[in-house]
């Protein structure tokens, strides 16, 4: 079982309107607070992201926000965050999210969620690490997702050992204990993104 001591989350700086995934972020939250994990996220105060945060901290658990100082307006960076660090850019944001977590939790999101769950599984699938990577599949959200990876399977473009990277669940007691349990797929080839 891997030791899990910080998760990063990816979400949305928007609330959305599907009260299932409202509901379903603040049950992460609780638990990630209850375990004693600490949230690693983009470091926005509004959205899913906001709730996930604030959540976290009212249940006595702590926060690593990172937010570009670009964005800091736009996402309001969150000023109650346990640990609030402003980086220069979104590459950099990425990079020391990565970082600072042991394993990786999309939720349900817009562009930004869907473009950092892929490019961390990219970065798996070529080996760059092997931290365990999670979708929560809330209310079928990402069904038409997995239905994209299952049909680049079937067209030859895409490794079934690479669609296996993700880890799919519908509750965050569930997609906890699969992290845990998560044995890697493949070797890790670079320990260091600089030199890719």
């Amino acid at each position: 079982m891997s030791e899990i001591s910080s998760i990063c989350v990816y979400c949305a700086s928007s609330s959305g309107t599907n009260s299932a995934i409202i509901d379903t972020t603040r049950s992460l939250a609780t638990l990630l607070a209850d375990e004693g994990i600490n949230l690693v996220y983009g470091g926005g105060a509004v959205g899913l992201m906001g709730l996930m945060a604030d959540t976290v901290l009212e249940s006595g658990g702590t926060v690593t926000g990172i937010i570009p100082t670009d964005l800091f307006p736009r996402e309001v960076g969150h000023q109650g965050c346990t640990e609030l660090i402003e980086v220069h850019s979104m590459h950099q944001r990425k990079m020391l999210m990565f970082e600072r977590s042991d394993a990786f939790i999309a939720l349900p999101g817009g562009l930004g969620t869907m473009e950092e769950l892929t490019e961390m599984t990219t970065w798996a699938q070529i080996g760059i690490h092997t931290k365990p990577i999670g979708v929560l599949n809330v209310d079928g959200y990402w069904d038409p997702f997995f239905s994209l990876l299952d049909r680049a399977i079937a067209d030859g473009l895409l490794k079934q050992e690479n669609r296996n990277l993700l880890i799919e669940a519908d509750g965050p007691t569930e997609m906890l204990e699969a992290l845990r349990n998560y044995v890697p797929i493949v070797e890790t080839k670079w320990l260091d993104l600089d030199q890719t």
